[in-house]
């Protein structure tokens, strides 16, 4: 995919309605420290463009990354920090799920999962409430670059059984270091908006 134009075009906050967009709305979800901005920069093939932040738990928005004014990357606050207060979080909560139930140019949630470890129950549970919210998300296992190449097979199988998920969801491995599994995102994306030209 040739990444032309890249603008941040929407910021909503927790009080703020969110936008009455036209174009397909592609999300990431995961853990505060999981690597989301990361990967949304690789994918807009920019090195620092997507808010960074060596404090996790740091973005309380959503935030809507126009890509050649054709679609969107949305970038969801991230979850599961224990140093952000309860309430906050409960707030987080309901403004993600907010998004999920009601944007209807949302084609596809991509959910984060640190390759290294089991599913933490804050991944189960977003797992579970993107399905509910009638979506199945593609896995996106990151910092595949930490892992020697002999133990990436049993991670992924430790994120499949932890998610509880079968040989049918689609997971893909991702280096932001080495840009492996961008090309595979990148094609789900272009599929989907393809698909959408064609209806």
């Amino acid at each position: 995919m040739i990444i032309k134009t890249v603008e941040l075009e929407t910021v909503c906050g927790i009080t703020s309605k969110l936008p009455e967009n036209t174009k397909p709305e592609f999300a990431f979800a995961g853990k505060s420290n999981v690597g989301k901005s990361s990967l949304i920069n690789a994918l807009m093939n920019r090195k620092s463009f997507a808010r960074t932040s060596s404090q996790p738990g740091k973005t309380q928005t959503i935030n809507f990354y126009s890509i050649n004014d054709s679609f969107y990357y949305v970038d969801l606050p991230g979850y599961g920090y224990a140093k952000v207060a309860v309430e906050v979080k409960a707030k987080w909560g309901k403004m993600i799920e907010n998004y999920l139930h009601k944007s209807p140019m949302l084609k596809c949630v991509f959910l984060l999962i640190d390759i290294r470890h089991e599913p933490s129950d804050n991944d189960k549970t977003m797992y579970d409430w993107i399905v509910n919210n009638g979506y199945q998300p593609v896995i996106i296992a990151t910092k595949l670059d930490k892992l020697k190449r002999s133990q990436v097979a049993k991670a992924l199988k430790v994120v499949r059984t932890g998610l509880g998920i079968g040989s049918e969801v689609t997971v893909i491995p991702f280096s932001a270091e080495t840009k492996q599994g961008r090309e595979e995102i990148w094609d789900l994306i272009e599929d989907s908006v393809n698909s959408l030209d064609k209806e």
